[in-house]
C-alpha cells in the first residue's frame, strides 16, 4: 500500500465581499477626535477607553490607519496652538509656571492618547515608518511651543536670567528650573543643547571672564583661588540640581578656562601672595587649593612645579654657597634637613604626595647639594656630631629618623666615595677613644649604607668594628700574660688596626715618655709573639691618655688628654719652664700638631693647665710655657680637647681629594674591562656612557679621567685600537 501523499491546506478569503459602511471611517474618527478634545480639556473621566481602543483598532484593521494618523496630527496641533497662546499670555514669573503646567498636562494627555491608539502604534506605524505617537507628541510640542517665535527667545532669556540671578546671590525656584530643563532634555539632546546649553555656556564664559578680571585686580592670590573654588563648586551644584549631568564637564571647563587657565602665570607670580610667598609662609591650605584648581587645566601642575623647582634651586644655591653658612658644617646640614622637611610637608599636605613634585624636589636637592664640593664632608661631620653627643638620651625611633634623613641627603650626593673617605675618618675618631653615643646607631647606619651602595662600600667600615672587638680580646690576653707584673706599669689600652680598613695615617710619631715606653715594648713583643708575619707601627696621633696632676695647694685632678698633650705635660715633671723650641726638640711632635696641642693646654679658658708667655691666642716659636699652679676646676676629671678645625684645612682637603682620585682609577679601569669583556668592541662615547652608568652609584666619573684610564689600559695591552676605525677599541683576551 503506497504512502499517503501530504495534503497542503490553504486558508482563502471569503468568496463574498464584506460590505463596510462608506461613512464608517468618518463616524469612527469623529468619536476618537471628540475623545482627544475631551482629554485635552480635562474631561477624560467620562470616556470609555475600552470602546475608544476598539474603534481605533477597527479603523486600522479596515485600512483607515492613514486617516487616523493624519487626524491625530491635526487635532494635537490645534490644541498645542491654543496652549501656545495661553503660555504667551503669561506674564513675568508666571511664564515658566504656565509652561511647566501645560507641559505636564500635555504629557498626561499624550499618555492617554497613546493607550487609545496602541494598536496603531504597534502595527500601522512600523509598517509605514511613521513617527510613534509619544515621539510625535514631543515633536509637535517642540515645533508648536518651544520653537514658537513668541516663546523660544523668551524661554531662552528667562532661563539665563534666572541662572544669572542665582549667581548674584538670589534664591530661585530650582524645582521649576529643573522641570523646564528636563522638558528640553526630554525633547531631545539637540533641543537642550541648542535652546539652552550653548547660550548658557556662552553667557557663563562672558560672566566669568569679567568677574575673574575684576578679582585679579582687587584680590591677592589666596582670595582669588577661594573665589574660583567657590564658583566652581556652585556650578557643579547647579548641574546636580537642575542641569543635564553631561553639562558638568562643559560648564566646569568654562570656569576653569576663564578663572584659572587665563590667569595662571599672574597668580603664581603675584607680588606678596603668589606661589613662592605661600611656600615661604607655609600656607598649606592655599597651596592645596592652588594644586587642586591648577590640576584641572592643561599644564597647570607643570607651572606650579616649575616655579617651585626654581625657588628651591635658587634658595638652595644661596644656602650652599653662603660663606657664613659654611662656617658651621652641622648647622649647614641641619638647614638642608629643615628645608627638605619643609618641602616634604608641603608636598604631603598640599600636593597630595604627587610623585612628580617629589621627583622635582629630589632633583632640585641633588642639583644644589652638589654645587658645594664639601657637602660630602659636611654630611659626615653632621653624622659625627650626632653620634658623638647629638643623639644622647634620644629614643631608638628618633635615632632611626635622624639616620634616615642623613641617608636621604647621602642619596643626593654624586660623590659618595668622598663621603666614604670622610665617614671612615670620623668613624675612626669616634671608635678609638670610645666617643660614640651608640654602637647600635653606628651599625644601623652602616646597614643603611650597605643597602644603598652594596657590600663593597661598607666592607672596610665593618672591618673597623671587627678590629675593635679583636683588640679587646688581645688586651685581655696581654694582661693575662703579664701576671703579677701588671701593677708595675701604667695601664695601657691598644687597638690594633688593620691597614686598609682604617683611614691611612701619616707615619709621623713622637718621643713617648720613658714611663710609657716600657709597657709599649712589652705589648709589641707579646703581639708579635702571638702573630707571625705582622708588623706594628704606633699611631700616636690617634691616641689619648688619662693622667693625674697635682696643682698648687695640693689640688688634684685627672686630666683626659691626647697622646701628644700627655707627652708635653710629662716634660713638666722635671722642668718648671720650657720654651717652644725645647718642647719641640724633646717630643718631636709634628709642628702643626704641636701648636694645636700647646694652644689647647695653654689658651683654652678653664682648661689652661699650662701658662704661656706672651699670653696670646696663637702659639709662636718664641713662646715659653710653664706649669700653671693656679689652675682650678670644680670637676675632678677635666677633659682637655685639642684645638682642631672642625673642617679640613685647605692642604688636608687637597690631600683627601687626591686620595679619592687615586682610589677612583682602579674602579674606572675595572668598569672599562668588565664592559669591554662583554662587548668586545666599542667606541669611545659608548664606553664613557657605560662606565658612567656603572659607577654613578658611587661617583660621577670625569670623562677626561675615563679617557686617561683607557690609554693606560691600551699601554698595558688590555685594549687596542681598531686597525680600521681608530675610534673603536677592541678587548684583548
Amino acid at each position: 500500500m503506497s504512502a499517503q501523499k501530504k495534503r497542503n491546506f490553504q486558508i482563502e478569503a471569503f468568496k463574498h465581499r464584506v460590505v463596510v459602511d462608506p461613512k464608517y471611517a468618518e463616524k469612527t474618527w469623529k468619536i476618537l477626535e471628540h475623545a482627544i478634545h475631551e482629554i485635552y480639556n480635562h474631561n477624560a473621566s467620562g470616556l470609555s477607553f475600552e470602546e475608544l481602543y476598539r474603534n481605533a483598532y477597527n479603523m486600522v484593521l479596515h485600512k483607515f490607519g492613514e486617516k487616523l494618523y493624519s487626524g491625530l496630527v491635526l487635532t494635537m496641533t490645534s490644541h498645542l496652538k491654543e496652549i501656545a497662546e495661553s503660555i504667551e499670555a503669561a506674564q513675568g514669573d508666571l511664564f515658566l509656571e504656565e509652561l511647566n503646567r501645560k507641559w505636564a498636562d500635555h504629557n498626561k494627555a499624550l499618555q492617554m492618547i497613546r493607550d487609545i491608539l496602541m494598536y496603531m502604534d504597534r502595527t500601522f506605524i512600523p509598517s509605514t515608518r511613521k513617527t510613534p505617537v509619544h515621539e510625535l507628541g514631543l515633536n509637535l510640542w517642540r515645533d508648536n511651543i518651544i520653537h514658537s517665535s513668541n516663546i523660544q527667545s523668551r524661554l531662552h532669556d528667562t532661563l539665563l536670567e534666572l541662572v544669572q540671578r542665582e549667581r548674584t546671590g538670589e534664591v530661585i525656584d530650582r524645582g521649576l528650573m529643573r522641570n523646564v530643563i528636563k522638558m528640553l532634555m526630554d525633547l531631545g539632546s539637540s533641543v537642550y543643547q541648542e535652546d539652552f546649553e550653548k547660550p548658557f555656556l556662552e553667557v557663563s564664559a562672558d560672566f566669568y571672564r569679567g568677574e575673574s578680571q575684576q578679582f585679579i585686580e582687587s584680590c591677592d592670590c589666596g582670595d582669588f583661588l577661594k573665589k574660583a573654588e567657590r564658583r566652581l563648586n556652585e556650578e557643579i551644584e547647579r548641574v546636580t540640581h537642575y542641569l543635564d549631568a553631561k553639562s558638568e564637564a562643559k560648564i566646569t571647563n568654562v570656569v576653569e578656562t576663564e578663572m584659572i587657565k587665563c590667569h595662571m602665570q599672574t597668580l603664581v607670580h603675584m607680588d606678596n601672595s603668589g606661589l613662592v610667598n605661600m611656600i615661604v609662609d607655609d600656607k598649606y591650605e592655599d597651596l592645596g587649593r592652588m594644586y587642586s584648581l591648577f590640576r584641572r587645566v592643561h599644564n597647570g601642575l607643570s607651572i606650579i612645579r616649575d616655579v617651585m623647582t626654581s625657588h628651591i634651586r635658587d634658595t638652595g644655591k644661596q644656602l650652599v654657597t653662603d660663606p657664613e653658612r659654611l662656617k658651621d658644617p652641622v648647622d649647614f646640614v641641619q638647614r638642608l634637613l629643615d628645608k627638605k622637611d619643609k618641602h616634604d610637608k608641603i608636598i604631603s599636605l598640599a600636593f597630595s604626595n604627587d610623585k612628580t613634585f617629589q621627583n622635582a624636589l629630589n632633583s632640585s636637592f641633588e642639583y644644589f647639594i652638589n654645587l658645594n664640593p664639601r657637602s660630602p664632608e659636611y654630611i659626615s661631620l653632621f653624622v659625627d656630631d650626632k653620634l658623638r653627643k647629638g643623639l644622647k638620651g634620644v629614643s631608638e625611633e628618633d635615632v632611626e629618623m635622624v639616620l634616615d634623613k642623613v641617608m636621604m641627603l647621602f642619596r643626593y650626593l654624586q660623590e659618595k666615595d668622598v663621603f666614604e673617605k670622610y665617614y671612615k675618618q670620623h668613624l675612626a675618631k669616634r671608635l678609638l677613644p670610645g666617643k660614640t653615643v651608640s654602637d647600635d646607631a653606628e651599625r644601623s647606619l652602616i646597614v643603611k649604607l650597605k643597602t644603598e651602595c652594596g657590600y663593597q662600600f661598607t666592607s672596610k667600615l665593618e672591618g673597623m668594628f671587627t678590629d675593635m672587638k679583636t683588640s679587646q680580646d688581645t688586651m685581655k690576653g696581654f694582661y693575662a700574660s703579664l701576671g703579677p707584673d701588671v701593677t708595675d706599669h701604667p695601664q695601657l689600652t691598644v687597638q690594633v688596626l688593620t691597614t686598609g680598613s682604617w683611614p691611612s695615617q701619616s707615619s709621623a710619631t713622637c718621643n713617648l715618655p720613658s714611663e710609657i715606653l716600657g709597657i709599649c715594648e712589652k705589648f709589641r713583643m707579646y703581639y708579635l709573639g702571638t702573630h707571625t708575619g705582622r708588623r706594628l707601627s704606633w699611631q700616636t696621633n690617634m691616641g689619648y691618655a688619662d693622667i693625674k696632676a697635682t696643682f698648687g695647694k695640693g689640688q688634684k685632678h685627672e686630666l683626659n688628654v691626647s697622646t701628644y698633650q700627655m707627652c708635653i705635660l710629662m716634660l713638666f715633671n722635671s722642668a718648671d719652664r720650657l720654651s717652644y723650641r725645647e718642647i719641640e726638640q724633646a717630643t718631636e711632635i709634628p709642628v702643626l700638631d704641636l701648636k694645636r696641642s700647646l694652644q689647647s693646654l695653654a689658651c683654652a679658658k678653664g682648661r689652661n693647665v699650662l701658662g704661656k708667655e706672651p699670653m696670646t691666642k696663637e702659639v709662636g716659636e718664641d713662646d715659653a710655657f710653664f706649669f700653671n699652679d693656679k689652675f682650678s676646676c670644680k670637676l675632678y676629671k677635666v677633659k682637655i680637647g685639642t684645638v682642631v678645625a672642625q673642617k679640613e684645612s685647605e692642604p688636608e682637603k687637597q690631600e683627601t681629594r687626591q686620595r679619592v682620585e687615586e682610589d677612583r682609577k682602579p674602579q674606572i679601569e675595572a668598569a672599562i674591562v668588565r664592559i669591554m669583556k662583554s662587548r668586545r668592541v666599542l667606541d669611545h662615547n659608548n664606553i664613557v656612557t657605560e662606565v658612567t652608568k656603572q659607577l654613578q652609584s658611587r661617583f660621577l666619573p670625569n670623562p677626561v679621567l675615563i679617557k686617561k684610564r683607557i690609554e693606560s689600559l691600551i699601554e698595558r695591552e688590555f685594549l687596542e685600537r681598531d686597525k680600521v676605525d681608530r675610534k673603536l677599541y677592541r678587548y684583548l683576551a
